[in-house]
């Protein structure tokens, strides 16, 4: 799954277009490593998010195309 799917489908960003934004300025890293909104996640990867207010790290645990809101924190856990 891509990064910037992935981002809004977990809800860690509310909007895809806001997450392909904000992978589109380097903000974002998976395994250390800056990534564009294509790069394709897989489970046990570590991802970085940079945002404004704050740094959000996490490790992906699941990954599926569509998830009710309550449910979606069981896709990543924070480190």
């Amino acid at each position: 799954m891509r990064i910037d799917k992935f981002l809004k489908v977990s809800r860690i960003i509310k909007r895809r277009t806001l997450a392909n934004e904000i992978c589109d300025k380097g903000r974002v890293l998976v395994n250390n490593k800056v990534v564009k909104a294509g790069y394709e996640v897989k489970v046990g990867d570590h991802v970085e998010i940079q945002l404004p207010s704050r740094t959000v790290h996490v490790v992906i645990d699941r990954i599926v195309d569509n998830i009710p809101a309550n449910k979606a924190s069981e896709l990543f856990h924070e480190v």
